[in-house]
């Protein structure tokens, strides 16, 4: 190897140095993060079983934006961070670990994790 690696190969190296470190159980589901060029996705996992529990993403049909003091893409993330925090509630979930998927704490990705943790979410 030449040492030098794409952004996709750095972003592939730190989600597997996390997911070494970060695993969701029952009792503390793993919420997965991904993000696109355009939209978001999370979702909560137990990886003993292997399913997922929940999932929410900015590509859904009456997504809920009220409320939130931010512009475009930040809106849409603490709106689906809010909304993935209701759906893990009804499911009985009040604890997560949380997987950045090796994308940095910044932006869209701190954005859903803040609002999830002020829909409730312990994390």
């Amino acid at each position: 190897m030449s040492g030098q690696h794409n952004k996709y190969e750095r972003r592939a190296i730190r989600r597997l140095r996390i997911r070494k470190r970060v695993s969701g159980t029952v009792a503390r589901p793993r919420l997965s993060v991904f993000r696109s060029a355009v939209h978001i996705y999370a979702q909560l996992v137990d990886d003993e079983r292997g399913v997922t529990l929940v999932q929410a993403s900015s590509r859904e049909k009456g997504l809920d934006v009220s409320g939130i003091e931010a512009k475009g893409r930040i809106r849409l993330s603490m709106a689906v961070g809010r909304l993935i925090a209701q759906r893990a509630k009804q499911a009985g979930v009040a604890q997560v670990c949380f997987d950045r998927g090796g994308y940095l704490y910044h932006g869209r990705v701190k954005a859903l994790a803040d609002g999830a943790r002020a829909a409730g979410l312990d994390f």
